[in-house]
C-alpha cells in the first residue's frame, strides 16, 4: 500500500479468451465462495504477474487489467468474498503503481469503495446483520468476535480501508474526512489488528498509523487524530512486519517532522530501505517505495 489515507475503475475489464462457457459457471457456485472458482485462480495468475512489462517502478495495465477482469467475473457468484476482497486489491495496485492521471485514479477507487461496500454487505448477512450497517455499528473486538470463522473477513476489511485511503486522497482529505472517511477508516483498521495483527505484515497498524500521521484534524470532526498514535502503530507494524517497505518508509515519514533525534532514526531508515534488496513478489511496490524514500533523503539530508 503506498497509501491509506496519506499514504491509503473503472476497470476496462476487456474479455479475456475463453469466458463463454466459465462465466455461466460463475453463477453455479454456493455461497460460500469456492476457493476453486477458476476465475479465482485466473485472477491470481495473472496478479502475479503484475510486475511484466513494467518500465522502472510504473507497472503496466496489461496484466492488472487480466487480473481485475477474472476477479469481476468471479465476483458474480454468489457471495464470493475471496474475489471481491482480491478484485479491491487489484484495483488497488492499478490506481496507484500504473501512473493513471487523477481522473482515472478518481474512478478506480470510487469503484473500490461499491466492491467494498458489496463484500461488507456480503459478512453483515453472514453474521446476521442484514444490512451492513449493524456490523459497521459493532466495536472493532466486536466485529472481530462475530467474524471469527470468516477467513475473508481480514483482508475485506483490510483492503477496504486501503482503497478508502486512496479515495480519500483522490477527493481530498478535508472532503472525505467530512464524509467521515477517517473514522471509517479507523475502525476497519482496528478491526483487522483484532482479528489478526500479524495480518500484511502488520497492515491494519500500518494504516492506523499512517491515518493518524496524515489525516487533517478538524474540530469535532477528527480530534482524536494523534501523533503519537501514528508512532505508536507504525513501530508496531514494523515490529510485526520489519522488512515491509512500507512500515518502514511510512515510520520514517512521520519521524522526520518529528525532533532533531527523531529526524536522525528517519534518515537511518531511509537510507537502509533504499540500500536493500525489493522483494520479487513486490518488485513494483519496493521500487516505488524506495523511490520515494530516495525523494526524502534528497530533502532531509540538505536540512529539509
Amino acid at each position: 500500500m503506498r497509501r491509506a489515507f496519506g499514504m491509503l475503475l473503472v476497470a476496462a475489464a476487456a474479455s479475456l479468451p475463453g469466458r463463454t462457457g466459465l462465466a455461466q459457471d460463475a453463477h453455479q457456485f454456493p455461497d460460500q465462495a469456492d476457493k476453486r472458482n477458476p476465475y479465482v485462480v485466473e485472477g491470481d495468475a495473472a496478479f502475479s504477474r503484475r510486475q511484466e512489462g513494467r518500465v522502472g517502478a510504473v507497472a503496466s495495465q496489461r496484466p492488472i487489467a487480466q487480473a481485475i477482469a477474472a476477479y469481476q467475473t468471479a465476483s458474480e457468484a454468489p457471495d464470493n468474498l475471496e474475489a471481491r476482497w482480491k478484485l479491491l486489491r487489484a484495483l488497488y495496485f492499478k490506481g496507484v503503481y500504473t501512473g493513471l492521471d487523477a481522473e482515472s485514479r478518481k474512478a478506480v477507487f470510487n469503484q473500490a469503495r461499491r466492491v467494498s461496500d458489496g463484500a461488507i454487505a456480503i459478512l453483515a448477512r453472514r453474521t446476521g446483520r442484514e444490512g451492513g450497517p449493524e456490523l459497521l455499528q459493532l466495536s472493532p473486538p466486536m466485529r472481530a468476535e462475530a467474524l471469527a470463522k470468516e477467513p475473508d473477513a481480514a483482508p475485506t476489511f483490510f483492503w477496504s480501508a486501503v482503497c478508502r485511503g486512496q479515495w480519500a486522497l483522490s477527493v481530498g482529505k478535508l472532503e472525505a474526512a467530512r464524509a467521515g472517511t477517517a473514522e471509517r477508516i479507523r475502525d476497519d483498521a482496528a478491526t483487522v489488528i483484532a482479528i489478526d495483527p500479524k495480518f500484511e505484515d502488520g497492515g491494519g497498524y500500518r494504516v492506523l498509523g499512517r491515518l493518524h500521521d496524515q489525516a487533517p484534524e478538524i474540530p469535532f470532526l477528527t480530534g482524536w487524530i494523534s501523533r503519537d498514535e501514528a508512532l505508536k502503530n507504525l513501530r508496531l507494524a514494523v515490529a510485526n512486519g520489519p522488512r515491509n517497505f512500507l512500515n518502514r518508509h511510512f515510520l520514517a515519514e512521520t519521524l522526520a517532522r518529528g525532533s532533531a533525534e527523531e529526524k536522525a532514526e528517519a534518515i537511518k531508515i531511509e537510507e537502509a530501505l533504499v540500500a536493500d534488496a525489493p522483494s520479487p513478489g513486490h518488485l513494483v511496490e519496493d521500487l516505488s517505495t524506495q523511490e520515494e524514500a530516495r525523494k526524502n533523503l534528497a530533502v532531509w539530508t540538505k536540512g529539509g
